[in-house]
């Protein structure tokens, strides 16, 4: 008797069609086609009045809650950029954030001090991250491991310290430099306009998503990977990782600073918050949550980390949290603390993150037949 599925099979001679693929392949047809539903939903959010309780506070299609969503995306397509050096490199940076902010502050003096227009401006603003990324990259990328995070660390805090000294006027201070309206595109200003932001926080990830792909499925990337596994392995095959870390280094820096530029249009401004270590620790936080070296991690990390952070501090001030006892009323009024908690447990209970998921409950369905392992399914993800 035959056992195998989908073959042809003869009865007393007479052939038998095909019993059609498995529905588990079917299944995993319709899975791997998810991020296009997912993009076409996205697309057409700002065009709903879907209410989502709990999860917005509005309609989807609300200024307030595309203002969130769009917020959300920003930071899961800088997460994705971060990752080229955490996951696909093994660079840990904590400079980051100076390439991000470089990227709104550039554009913002830019059009303030020199008055020309958004377009020249932000193409002035991209260059100068752009610039300063390969500058200090440069000098930052001759030490190793623990030498390179505390390089980078003190390049941040030395911007952060620029910024908020605000020499000469240029940054404002403490309290950041709102942008010029009359020189941003008119389609992007006001809260009428809060769709048309949406839309460049979702292409600005889109745009991420597709050079982080193509960057780490070439050559580049390759090498990319075998600098993360056995650097030493590397240079012996004649290669020379300095020159591979540095396009690693560049092209996130260029990306953050993309990022930076989206974000000046989001808030309407450049705040000094961005030039923080802790604004690179939380792109740290945000890639280890959603899992790092895989394609969607990242991205996820960032999207539920920003949600979970505007979300928990409503939660904190909000009247239901004010009437607890006091053993539950502190805790919860920390945001902070909350997101603290939820980051022990994930890493603690999914290790490898949230993108791990999915290939860990498959690993734990075919246990008992005999198939995969967990770590072969990691892999495959």
């Amino acid at each position: 008797m035959s056992t195998v599925t989908g073959t042809s099979e003869r009865t007393n001679g007479t052939p038998v069609a095909p019993s059609g693929p498995p529905v588990r392949t079917n299944t995993a047809r319709l899975l791997r086609g998810w991020p296009v539903v997912a993009l076409v939903a996205l697309i057409v959010a700002p065009y709903s009045a879907l209410p989502l309780p709990g999860l917005l506070d509005g309609p989807l299609g609300s200024a307030g809650s595309l203002q969130l969503l769009a917020t959300c995306l920003l930071f899961g397509a800088l997460a994705t950029g971060y990752d080229l050096l955490l996951g696909r490199t093994g660079l840990l940076s904590f400079g980051h954030a100076l390439y991000f902010a470089a990227g709104s502050y550039a554009t913002n003096t830019v059009m303030l001090e020199a008055g020309l227009p958004f377009a020249v401006s932000a193409l002035l603003g991209v260059c100068f991250g752009i610039a300063l990324a390969l500058v200090l990259g440069s000098v930052s990328l001759r030490v190793t491991g623990i030498g390179f995070s505390m390089v980078t660390l003190a390049f941040a805090q030395a911007g952060s310290i620029l910024v908020s000294r605000n020499p000469g006027g240029f940054t404002g201070g403490e309290e950041g430099r709102a942008a010029p309206a009359d020189l941003l595109p008119s389609g992007l200003v006001g809260i009428e306009n809060t769709a048309n932001l949406y839309w460049v926080a979702l292409g600005y990830l889109v745009l991420t998503l597709a050079v982080v792909h193509r960057a780490v499925r070439s050559p580049t990337g390759r090498v990319w990977e075998g600098i993360k596994e056995n650097e030493r392995r590397v240079e012996v095959l004649g290669l020379r990782p300095y020159g591979f870390k540095l396009t690693a280094f560049v092209l996130a820096g260029a990306l953050a600073a993309l990022g930076g530029l989206v974000h000046l249009l989001l808030t309407g401004g450049s705040t000094p918050q961005t030039t923080t270590s802790d604004f690179t620790l939380s792109l740290l936080v945000m890639v280890v949550l959603g899992g790092s070296g895989t394609r969607w991690g990242p991205m996820i990390g960032g999207i539920l980390y920003t949600w979970a952070d505007h979300r928990l501090g409503d939660l904190a001030g909000s009247g239901a949290v004010a009437g607890l006892p006091a053993v539950l009323r502190v805790p919860l009024s920390q945001p902070l603390f909350l997101l603290g908690v939820v980051f022990v447990a994930v890493v603690h209970l999914l290790p490898g993150g949230l993108a791990r998921l999915p290939s860990r409950m498959r690993s734990a369905l075919r246990a008992p037949s005999g198939g995969a392992s967990a770590p072969e399914e990691d892999r495959r993800s």
